[in-house]
């Protein structure tokens, strides 16, 4: 993708959880995505916060590509109104497709689908396989016990400070595309 516009993979869940924030946020995040003159990558689905932020991204001009394993066209419920869908065989083509079309990926609220994904780019910013910005939108701690495991990773000497430093985390959707423009 060679035009100016920033192509940001989002990882997220395909279910909405129990808090009405959630969904709000995703909402946001959306408009967001819209006012900065964002492309948005991500997993493909119709349904959860996944389905909420195609939608409203959608609803506010913003070109939308998925990504989607045949095995998950229907249990996901492809989304059928994207500017592009890509169906894939597998999970991990599922990644690298989305990888391949990003400059950058955010983490918003999610469950271990999620987290999966998001491990894998930053194993591969780890293994230099690409140099691209990670943020994690961690609105009202959602993240905290995630970071905190993260911390007692580097302090165990698992895990080196200099790829948790890599690695941003921000509570304003604001900031998250605050931050980008500075890191993109």
């Amino acid at each position: 993708m060679s035009d100016s516009t920033i192509n940001l993979c989002v990882f997220l869940a395909s279910r909405s959880g129990t808090d009405p924030r959630w969904t709000e946020w995703t909402r946001q995040f959306a408009a967001g995505l819209a006012a900065h003159g964002c492309r948005l990558i991500y997993g493909g689905a119709s349904v959860g916060l996944m389905g909420t932020l195609a939608d409203t991204a959608l609803e506010a001009g913003v070109e939308v590509y998925g990504a989607i394993p045949r095995c998950l066209v229907d249990l996901e419920v492809a989304h059928g109104g994207l500017t592009r869908l890509a169906i894939v065989e597998s999970m991990h083509e599922r990644k690298q497709q989305m990888a391949d079309w990003s400059d950058a990926f955010v983490l918003l609220p999610g469950g271990v689908g999620s987290l999966e994904e998001i491990f894998e780019m930053i194993t591969w910013k780890q293994l230099q396989i690409h140099n691209k910005p990670i943020v994690i939108f961690n609105a009202d701690g959602f993240y905290d016990d995630l970071l905190a495991f993260l911390a007692s990773c580097v302090e165990k000497d698992f895990v080196r400070q200099s790829l948790l430093d890599s690695i941003f985390v921000e509570t304003g959707i604001d900031a998250v595309f605050t931050r980008l423009k500075t890191e993109s």
